[in-house]
């Protein structure tokens, strides 16, 4: 290649390049090695490349060190850097890409290195600026997590507030997630007038706390105590710090958690204050810091909402309740034979149903005993439930001598004509008294469970005659009656279909379990009797009702 050309390419390139000799001295240089090192033109020759151009142990504690150049090509191989260092003629240093060789002499042998390095500052910076923005992105990538957790937990917490109106159920589920995320020991002080109770306790450790803090409470720590007091006649948060036990006396709770600090906070929304969260830590916990706080503001807020909505429903179920027994009549004094009834509202549905049940004399002395559901759970449900009794009363007293299953088709009739209801359910039973002081019952059943007949002796069977279609679906449709004897202290039940129905289980588990509990406790009294199989066997999510007639242990002549 011609020299001319090689000697342009060598002095036009950016790249740095010079060579040195087995002693390191520079003995060849192209004008980008001066110019990126600082040296005037013809001045870089004659210096010695190791002492000169690299850093030495002292001046290397802020930048990396580069093992010498010769001391590698040396071993007949060429090599190369991305993180070296060379100083400029200043003593600044400059960061390079490099890369060596050695220097083949006219004999053959290698006396020296041939060394190419380019400028890596603006890399160097590049990589730096790009290193902090994956920095950053990390710390926004980690705090994105942590708020998105915190608002995940914050949602568990209110999830455990809202899926149960049972507020000290909810009040247990929520105090065992506050710990150990936001404390040790977490504990609920609900306001009663103007004294408080633990509702609520639940530490990090199992069994460090009673069983049952309700039933076994621990005595309170006099400052605690007298927190809460604040709290509940209006004060804002209070944060203890001095939590040394009492002299003498029983350990507090308090005490027995080892707490070294505590926040109590109010459950309050709008003008009503529920009580007081009480957030608590031990010595080996961190303090309470400022970003605690908030989150347990926010904790405190969400439990008075769970609070509120629990006191809003019980009183919209007690009004519900309360309009719907009023609906229901009272039983008659009937001579020779007892009678009892019982309703159980829907526990987690502030609604009125459209159960019923009722019984009343008629002129010739029998008995009209009656038992429906309106579909719906709601005021128009009841109201329709209201005049569909009210009617069916005003033709069974019209019509004594007709058959309970002509009461029912007129009823029917009457319900078209007045859209009363646009479907029902109903068993209407007359108990009739022989001279001789037997019972006689007739039945007619629309569309509803049968009744279910338990004699003295334990034998239970449904009554399984008589039926027919609902109430509305067919006016016109004739609906039959049935007649049995009923045994001396023989029990006669009616009920809804909240008795035997749920979602757990089939309809004939629900009616076989309904005859077993009926046979096994037929000795109680009426009433207790309906009572009993209300609560154990009945779905709390639907209203229950039931009515029942139990004929003397021996006839009973007029």
């Amino acid at each position: 290649m011609d020299e001319t050309l090689m000697s342009a390419l060598f002095a036009a390139t950016d790249a740095g390049l010079y060579a040195v000799d087995d002693e390191g001295t520079v003995i060849a240089c192209n004008p980008g090695a001066e110019r990126l090192l600082g040296y005037e033109p013809g001045t870089l020759i004659g210096v010695n490349a190791y002492r000169t151009l690299h850093p030495s142990i002292e001046e290397s504690a802020a930048v990396p060190v580069q093992r010498p150049i010769l001391q590698d090509v040396a071993l007949g191989k060429r090599i190369s850097g991305e993180r070296a260092v060379l100083l400029r003629a200043d003593g600044t240093p400059l960061a390079v890409w490099w890369t060596a060789a050695p220097l083949p002499t006219a004999g053959g042998g290698d006396h020296g290195a041939v060394v190419v390095f380019q400028d890596a500052t603006a890399q160097r910076e590049r990589e730096g600026r790009r290193a902090e923005r994956y920095a950053l992105s990390e710390t926004m990538r980690e705090q994105a997590e942590y708020d998105l957790a915190e608002t995940a937990w914050l949602g568990e917490l209110t999830l455990a507030m809202t899926t149960t109106l049972d507020a000290d159920e909810a009040l247990h589920r929520l105090v065992r997630q506050l710990v150990p995320r936001l404390a040790d020991t977490a504990v609920v002080s609900v306001a009663d007038g103007h004294t408080h109770r633990l509702a609520a306790a639940a530490h990090h450790t199992p069994d460090v706390l009673p069983s049952d803090p309700n039933n076994e409470p621990a005595p309170e720590h006099p400052a605690h105590r007298a927190a809460v007091t604040r709290v509940i006649e209006g004060g804002g948060t209070q944060h203890l710090s001095d939590l040394a036990p009492a002299a003498g006396g029983e350990p507090d709770l308090l005490t027995l958690v080892e707490a070294e600090e505590a926040l109590v906070l109010a459950l309050r929304l709008r003008a009503t204050t529920f009580g007081a969260l009480t957030l608590a830590r031990s010595s080996a916990s961190p303090p309470f810091n400022e970003a605690d706080r908030v989150l347990a503001d926010e904790v405190a807020r969400r439990i008075s909402l769970g609070l509120d909505n629990a006191r809003l429903h019980a009183a919209q179920a007690n009004i519900a309740a309360a309009l719907q027994r009023a609906l229901l009549t009272d039983l008659p004094d009937v001579a020779g034979i007892e009678l009892a009834a019982h309703y159980e509202p829907a526990q987690h549905a502030a609604e009125v149903g459209g159960d019923w049940y009722d019984a009343f004399l008629l002129d010739d002395g029998d008995l009209a005993m009656v038992i429906g559901d309106v579909t719906g759970h709601d005021i128009q449900a009841a109201s329709r439930m209201s005049e569909l009794r009210n009617m069916l009363r005003a033709l069974a007293v019209d019509r004594p001598h007709e058959l309970p299953g002509q009461i029912l088709r007129r009823l029917d009739t009457a319900q078209a004509r007045l859209t009363l209801a646009d479907s029902a359910t109903a068993v209407f039973t007359r108990l009739h008294r022989t001279r001789s002081g037997a019972w006689l019952a007739s039945w007619s059943v629309a569309g509803h469970p049968p009744p279910l007949l338990v004699t003295a002796d334990g034998d239970a069977h449904y009554l399984a005659g008589a039926h027919s279609m609902l109430l509305g679906l067919r006016p016109t449709i004739e609906r039959p009656t049935t007649h049995t004897r009923l045994p001396a202290g023989a029990t006669l039940l009616l009920y809804t279909d909240g008795l035997v129905e749920s979602r757990t289980r089939s309809l004939d588990d629900g009616m076989t379990r309904l005859r077993q509990h009926a046979t096994t406790h037929r000795h109680l009294p009426l009433r207790q009797l309906c009572a009993t199989l209300a609560r154990t066997l009945g779905d709390p999510r639907d209203d229950i009702t039931l009515i029942a007639a139990r004929t003397p242990t021996r006839p009973q002549n007029n």
